[in-house]
C-alpha cells in the first residue's frame, strides 16, 4: 500500500493538533462550562489587558508608516532583481478576500446601525450619533487592521524572500535569537501562530455560516439553528477542498477575483438604487472625520468614562485582526514577493481600506438614511434582534431584493471558501517548516480542522464563544508581534549599513590584469550568445577562477566552497561563522536582443531573439552587470572587489 507523502515539522504539527483537539473536545463535551470559562477569560482580558491591545495596535501602525516613508522603504521584499509575481489587480483581490471578506458582509449594515442606536456615550438615533457611528466603523475596519497584517507580512516576506529563511513566523526572530529559531523557542512561536490562525479563521467562518444560514432562511425557509449551521460548515468546507486541490493560482486567485466582481456588483447595486448623491457626499465627509480624529480615537480607552462597549467592539476587533495576522500576514507575504517596502505598505494600508470605507459607507449610510430620513425604524429593530439578518432586511428596501440577497449569500459562501483555503495553506506552511508545496492532504486536514473548530465553538457558546476565543488567543501573539517589529527593524538597519558601506568602500586598485583588446570588447557589444555558450563559459572559466580564489582562502584557514547548479550557475561561498557569509554567484540570465540584430519574421522570432548574459549575483540579488568573456584575472579581480566591500561592511557592522 502506497504511503501518503508527508512534509511536516513534527513538534509544531503535533503540538498544534493536540492543543486544538483538547480545546475543541472540552468545548463539545462540556459546553456550559466552556461558556463560563469563555466569559471569564473575556472579562479578564478586557479589564486587565485592554490597554495593552490599544497600545500595541497604535505602535504597529506607527511602525509600518515609519518604514514606508524612511530610507527602508526602497528595500525590496526579495532580491534586488526580483519582480512581483502578481499584477496589482490579482494582488489586491487576493489580499482583500483573505483579509476582510466575510466580516464586511456580516457587519456592513449591522455595525453602523448598532453604533447609531446604541453609541458608546450620548443619545442614540440622532444625526450626531450616525456621524460618530461611521467614524467608529471606519476606525475598526481601516488602516489599523491592515497595519497589523502588514507587520507580520513584512517580516515574513523580508526574512524569507530576501534572507532565504523559511516562510514561518519564527524566521522574524532570527536577528534576535539567531539559530535558536530552529529549536523550542521557534517551535513555540509557530504553535502560537497556528492556534491564533485556527481560532481567527474559525471566528470568521462562524460569522459567515450564521449569515449563510440567515440568507437561506430568508430565501428558502431553511431553519436557523446551531446544528443546521454545523451542517452548512461541513458542506462549505467540502467545497473549499476543491480550491485546495487547485492550488494558489488555480483556486484562491480565481475565486478571489470572482469575489471582487460580485462585491463590486453589490456595491454598484446599492449606490445606483440608493441615495446616490448622499452616499458620495458621506463617503468624502466620513474619510475627513476619520482622519481628523484618528490620533484621539487610536488611544481612546474610555478610562475616564468606563463602558463595556469597548470590550464588545474595539478590543474584539483588535483581537480578531491580531489572531488573523499570522494567516493574512503570511498569505499577503506569499503573494507580495518582489515589491518594495514602500509600495507594499502604501498598497496594503490604503487600497483595501479605501474599498472597505466605500463598502461601509454605501451599505451603512444607506441603512442610516432609511432609518433617519425614511422612517424605516423596523430595520433598526431587526438589526438589534439579530445582526446576521441585517443585510437581508436591508435589501427589502430595494428592488430585486431576493436577487440581491441571493448574490450576497453566494458571496459569503465564496468568501468562506477563500478564507478556509487560504487559512489551511498558511497553517500547513507553519506546521511543515515553511514548505510552499506541501502535500494536498495536509491542507485538506487543516481546512477540515478549521471547520471543526468553528462548529464546536458555535455549539458551545455561539458568537460569544467565537469572540472570546479570538480575543484570548490573540494576546500572546501580540507580544510576539512586538518582538517581530524589533527584529525587522534590526535587520533593516543592517541592510542599510551594508548598502552604505558598499557605496563608500575604497578597494585596492586592480593590477596585473590582461586588458580586453578593443576588438574583443566590440564583439561583446554586438554578439548575443545563446544559453549554452554562456553556461560553458560559467562552468569552465568562472568555476576555474572561483576555485583559485577558494584555494587561496583555504591556505589562509578560511572555509570557501565553489558549487554549481543544474541551471548553469556557479557560486562561491566563504563562511564567516556567526557573521554574514560572502556569496559570489554568476548566472545565465535571458535577455531580448535589439530588433535589428535578427531579421526574422517567423513565428519563433521571439525565441530566436533571446540571448543570455553571465550576470553577477550577491546575497542581496543581481548586480546588473555581465562578465561574459572576461578572462580569469578579471573575474578574480571582480571577486576580490566584492569581497573587500563585504569585509568593509562587516567592519562597519562591528563598529556599530
Amino acid at each position: 500500500m502506497k504511503r501518503l507523502p508527508v512534509k511536516i515539522n513534527p513538534p509544531v504539527f503535533f503540538s498544534s493538533a493536540l492543543l486544538t483537539l483538547v480545546f475543541v473536545s472540552g468545548a463539545m463535551i462540556a459546553p456550559e462550562a466552556a461558556e463560563r470559562i469563555f466569559t471569564h477569560l473575556q472579562t479578564w482580558v478586557i479589564e486587565e489587558a485592554g490597554w495593552f491591545y490599544i497600545l500595541a495596535v497604535a505602535l504597529f501602525l506607527m511602525f509600518v508608516v515609519f518604514l514606508a516613508f524612511s530610507e527602508y522603504g526602497n528595500i525590496k521584499l526579495g532580491p534586488d532583481h526580483s519582480e512581483p509575481d502578481y499584477s496589482y489587480t490579482s494582488w489586491f483581490a487576493m489580499l482583500f478576500s483573505a483579509g476582510m471578506g466575510i466580516g464586511l458582509m456580516f457587519f456592513g449594515v449591522a455595525e453602523p446601525v448598532m453604533h447609531t442606536m446604541t453609541p458608546p456615550h450620548g443619545d442614540g438615533g440622532t444625526v450626531e450619533a450616525a456621524r460618530e457611528a461611521m467614524r467608529i466603523t471606519y476606525f475598526h475596519w481601516g488602516i489599523h487592521a491592515w497595519a497589523i497584517y502588514a507587520v507580520v507580512a513584512l517580516s515574513l516576506a523580508y526574512f524569507s524572500f530576501r534572507q532565504g529563511l523559511p516562510l514561518t513566523i519564527r524566521s522574524a526572530l532570527y536577528p534576535i535569537i539567531g539559530e535558536r529559531i530552529h529549536g523550542p523557542i521557534g517551535h513555540t512561536v509557530d504553535v502560537f501562530a497556528v492556534l491564533g490562525t485556527l481560532f481567527g479563521v474559525a471566528t470568521s467562518l462562524g460569522f459567515g455560516v450564521i449569515q449563510v444560514n440567515s440568507g437561506l432562511n430568508y430565501l428558502f425557509g431553511l431553519p436557523v439553528g446551531p446544528w443546521v449551521q454545523v451542517g452548512l460548515i461541513a458542506g462549505i468546507t467540502a467545497l473549499a477542498t476543491t480550491s485546495v486541490v487547485l492550488g494558489l493560482d488555480g483556486g484562491i486567485r480565481r475565486i478571489s477575483e470572482l469575489n471582487m466582481v460580485l462585491a463590486g456588483a453589490l456595491l454598484l447595486f446599492v449606490l445606483l438604487l440608493g441615495p446616490t448623491v448622499f452616499l458620495l457626499q458621506t463617503y468624502i465627509q466620513n474619510i475627513g472625520h476619520y482622519l481628523s480624529e484618528i490620533v484621539e480615537t487610536t488611544f481612546n480607552l474610555y478610562a475616564y468614562r468606563p463602558t463595556d462597549w469597548i470590550g464588545g467592539w474595539t478590543l474584539f476587533y483588535w483581537g480578531w485582526w491580531i489572531a488573523w495576522s499570522p494567516f493574512v500576514g503570511m498569505f499577503i507575504a506569499r503573494v507580495s514577493r518582489g515589491r518594495t517596502i514602500r509600495e507594499f505598505v502604501v498598497g496594503v494600508l490604503l487600497v483595501p481600506s479605501g474599498f472597505t470605507f466605500m463598502w461601509m459607507t454605501f451599505f451603512g449610510d444607506s441603512a442610516l438614511w432609511l432609518i433617519l430620513n425614511q422612517g424605516a425604524t423596523e430595520l433598526a429593530r431587526d438589526v438589534a434582534a439579530d445582526t446576521s439578518v441585517a443585510l437581508f432586511k436591508f435589501f427589502e428596501h430595494f428592488p430585486l431584493s431576493e436577487f440581491a440577497s441571493g448574490i450576497a449569500t453566494l458571496l459569503v459562501v465564496t468568501f468562506f471558501v477563500t478564507s478556509s483555503d487560504s487559512g489551511s495553506l498558511v497553517v500547513d506552511m507553519l506546521t511543515s517548516g515553511g514548505e510552499e508545496e506541501a502535500p494536498v492532504w495536509q491542507r485538506i486536514f487543516w481546512a477540515v480542522t478549521e471547520g471543526f473548530i468553528a462548529a464546536a465553538l458555535l455549539v458551545a457558546g455561539g458568537l460569544q464563544g467565537l469572540q472570546t476565543a479570538t480575543i484570548t488567543s490573540a494576546l500572546p501573539f501580540a507580544v510576539i508581534m512586538l518582538v517581530m517589529c524589533w527584529g525587522l527593524l534590526k535587520a533593516l538597519r543592517l541592510e542599510l549599513v551594508k548598502r552604505h558601506s558598499l557605496r563608500q568602500a575604497t578597494t585596492t586598485p586592480l593590477v596585473g590584469q590582461n586588458p580586453i583588446p578593443w576588438q574583443q570588447r566590440l564583439r561583446r557589444v554586438i554578439n548575443h550568445p545563446q544559453k549554452q555558450v554562456v553556461v560553458d563559459f560559467i562552468q569552465k572559466d568562472v568555476v576555474e577562477a572561483l576555485n583559485k580564489f577558494a584555494d587561496v582562502m583555504g591556505e589562509e584557514g578560511m572555509v570557501a566552497e565553489v558549487k554549481t547548479g543544474d541551471d548553469g550557475r556557479a557560486w562561491l561561498e566563504v563562511s564567516h561563522h556567526r557573521e554574514r557569509d560572502f556569496v559570489y554567484s554568476v548566472r545565465p540570465i535571458p535577455q531580448h536582443a535589439p530588433a535589428f540584430i535578427m531579421r526574422d519574421t517567423r513565428s519563433d522570432r521571439g525565441e530566436k531573439l533571446r540571448y543570455y548574459r553571465a550576470e553577477v549575483f550577491l546575497q542581496e540579488g543581481g548586480q546588473d552587470y555581465d562578465i561574459m568573456q572576461w578572462n580569469q584575472d578579471q573575474i578574480l579581480a571582480d571577486v576580490i572587489d566584492q569581497y573587500e566591500k563585504h569585509m568593509y561592511f562587516l567592519n562597519q557592522l562591528r563598529a556599530s
